[in-house]
């Protein structure tokens, strides 16, 4: 964990003009073994790359003489009108980075008006986030464990204190092959304990490791059927890169789906999402939303993700940058800043509304 010192002093220099380098600062505040956790992906990290590369492959044409003086970077996601198409993506163990973890992440991005996603492997519990930051926007990202009382318990717990969405995260069958993680010899193992899931009493220790080894791998469709069902909100199906399995998330009630490929850390080589979200976009043809993240570094990804058919992007490594530069005020700039850079890209397009995205601006 980073000393608050640090941080502090990270602080005084926050107001820089790009993620990159709040990235910087962030990187050399954090101990390796941690910053190569948060940095890493699956063996080549190819895919990790190619997210990244790809929304930059992509090329804008612009409109001219539009008159672009008044401009809306508002978007409905799920039926909320939210000020930007930014979402905090769930992330786990952020008591790592700061002594504050997602309680810090959560505020950072309520100043900046963007939604926060909760991770089941949060170091801070979904009863401790309520009674925080009651009047928080959030969603809760769900695991799925071989014991399904515990699931339920998880998702009535998480929805009692105040989740308005369910996301269920699909691509994690088992834990990708991650060689900095190796090679440091990081390790989340031990005796942490994972408060989502202690404060339900379903699990006689709630640590890390015998929760983690109750991932399940046999999660499947009729699974997803069952969530939706019993869900008092809606569910979010993350972790999707084929048109036919969008269709099937549809299908099964699912309210959104996120093109996704963790970050790159699960299924090296699988295919960027840039790359992979007009196929899911059209393969619903508009019966649910379709959400993206992976590699969104700059206000012109966001542009040509809402271009390419996406009602808002999600954003993980980034607000874990700002967290370990600089706290809240550090999630706070990073989400300020993309969404600056933003509505600069709506302007510079000829555009005045997020809404008029379309792939006509795209080449």
């Amino acid at each position: 964990m980073i000393e608050e010192t640090a941080t502090r002093r990270a602080v005084q220099r926050m107001r820089m003009p790009s993620v990159d380098l709040i990235r910087q600062i962030a990187l050399r505040l954090l101990p390796e073994g941690l910053e190569g956790y948060i940095e890493g992906g699956a063996g080549d990290e190819i895919t990790l790359r190619a997210n990244e590369a790809a929304w930059r492959g992509l090329e804008l044409v612009p409109y001219v003489l539009t008159g672009v003086r008044d401009r809306d970077s508002s978007v409905d996601v799920l039926g909320r009108r939210l000020p930007h198409p930014l979402i905090v993506a769930p992330t786990g163990f952020q008591r790592l980075i700061h002594p504050d973890g997602e309680l810090a992440c959560a505020r950072g991005a309520r100043a900046a008006g963007a939604l926060f996603c909760l991770s089941t492997f949060a170091t801070t519990s979904a009863k401790e986030l309520q009674a925080e930051l009651p009047d928080l926007d959030w969603w809760f990202q769900l695991y799925w464990f071989t014991d399904r009382d515990m699931n339920w318990a998880v998702v009535d717990n998480a929805i009692a204190a105040g989740a308005k969405a369910i996301v269920l995260t699909v691509d994690l069958a088992t834990l990708g092959s991650r060689e900095r993680d190796h090679f440091s010899g990081f390790s989340l193992r031990g005796s942490m304990v994972v408060p989502n899931v202690a404060e339900t009493g379903h699990h006689p220790t709630a640590k890390l490791a015998p929760v983690w080894a109750t991932l399940d791998p046999g999660v499947c469709w009729q699974d997803l059927d069952e969530l939706v069902q019993r869900s008092a909100v809606p569910v979010i199906v993350k972790g999707l890169s084929r048109g036919d399995d969008a269709r099937r998330a549809a299908d099964s009630g699912a309210a959104a789906v996120v093109v996704s490929n963790h970050g790159g850390r699960q299924l090296d080589t699988a295919v960027a999402t840039a790359t992979a979200l007009p196929e899911l976009v059209d393969a619903v043809g508009g019966q649910i939303e379709v959400l993206v993240d992976g590699g969104i570094r700059r206000g012109t990804d966001i542009v040509k993700a809402l271009a390419l058919g996406a009602k808002s992007v999600l954003i993980g490594r980034p607000p874990l940058w700002g967290l370990a530069a600089g706290g809240a005020d550090g999630v706070q700039h990073v989400v300020e800043l993309l969404a600056s850079e933003f509505d600069n890209a709506l302007a510079q397009l000829g555009v005045t509304s997020a809404r008029e995205l379309n792939r006509s601006l795209l080449h």
